[in-house]
């Protein structure tokens, strides 16, 4: 993905859905790819994300003098920051084809999606830059140099919309992470396209401290990608997703209602996390097509080791208890 071919395909390639009624049969392997797969929920996060880029796009189309106002999506590990990223990403694509067709949009590339590498310097993270488009970085090219190839580059190819993932691994508070942090400001005044970035709880990392910092908190807007929780007023958010996602599954003697009914308890095992319930509801889903029961019961679903984030909040280490001695 963080190269322009694979956004592109990922972009264009079809997104999985669930058949018709009444159309034929697919067959298990069919199935299996589909839950491999599956369908990406529209989450309130994911809306939130594309309302607020739209605006930003066509509120900064026409500005010139300064950098344009950009976004901030945080939320904890396994929250959807990314899915949502891309979702939109791929919206922001799809949208530009159809307006441009195939012909004009030739040469173009309207979103690209880059990540921050681990403890990277300004040159690093320019090169991540240069290679998404494919722009050709010799061994002694400084980072002005690069910098100017991609902006260059960048401008020609009209990218619209700039995704940056994993920002929290910018720390401001060090000397390679000042540099990244003043070559990502750098980019956002001479590209002319609006900045996303996502990271885990980012307003508790250094990136929002210091005078970098507070450029950065004045030009963005905050988008937090929580947790679902149980009930939210008179909604029940996490029961909605339950059931949007059990609406997609694709197994012949599911029945329907089931998963939703344990709710409670689909919370307790993933906290809410819509990364950690999207992979139980596979896994489980999976399991019942290679069993050949082709339903989810809660028996199928405390059979799953789900990821370690999600065990620990479900089964919260316990410290043994100490034995007494006898000193007497």
């Amino acid at each position: 993905m963080t190269t322009w071919d694979g956004f592109q395909a990922f972009a264009t390639t079809p997104v999985a859905v669930l058949p018709p009624p009444g159309g034929p049969p697919r067959s298990l392997e069919e199935r299996l790819a589909y839950h491999s797969r599956f369908v990406t929920v529209r989450t309130p996060a994911i809306d939130a994300l594309a309302k607020n880029v739209r605006m930003l796009m066509i509120l900064g189309r026409h500005q010139a003098v300064t950098a344009r106002p950009s976004l901030i999506v945080t939320g904890p590990a396994g929250a959807g920051k990314t899915t949502a990223l891309l979702q939109v990403g791929r919206a922001c694509h799809l949208a530009h084809a159809r307006r441009h067709g195939p012909a004009a949009a030739a040469g173009q590339a309207p979103v690209a999606y880059v990540l921050v590498p681990p403890a990277a310097g300004a040159k690093t993270l320019a090169t991540e830059f240069a290679r998404y488009l494919g722009i050709p970085v010799a061994a002694g090219m400084s980072q002005a140099q690069i910098t100017n190839a991609v902006c260059h580059t960048y401008t020609s190819a009209r990218v619209q919309l700039v995704m940056i993932d994993e920002v929290y691994r910018l720390n401001p508070r060090t000397t390679t992470g000042a540099q990244s942090a003043d070559l990502i400001k750098d980019l956002t005044e001479r590209i002319g396209t609006t900045f996303v970035y996502a990271g885990i709880d980012v307003t508790t990392t250094p990136l929002f401290t210091g005078v970098r910092g507070a450029q950065l908190a004045g030009r963005a807007s905050l988008i937090d990608c929580t947790a679902f929780p149980t009930r939210l007023g008179d909604e029940e958010p996490f029961r909605d997703l339950i059931t949007a996602m059990e609406g997609a599954l694709d197994l012949r003697h599911h029945r329907p209602g089931t998963l939703p009914k344990l709710a409670p308890y689909l919370h307790e095992r993933t906290a809410g996390r819509i990364g950690s319930l999207a992979r139980l509801i596979r896994q489980a889903a999976i399991t019942a097509l290679i069993d050949g029961t082709e339903r989810i019961t809660k028996t199928t679903l405390a059979a799953i080791r789900l990821d370690h984030l999600a065990e620990q909040h479900h089964r919260p280490h316990t410290r043994p208890r100490s034995r007494s001695t006898n000193t007497s």
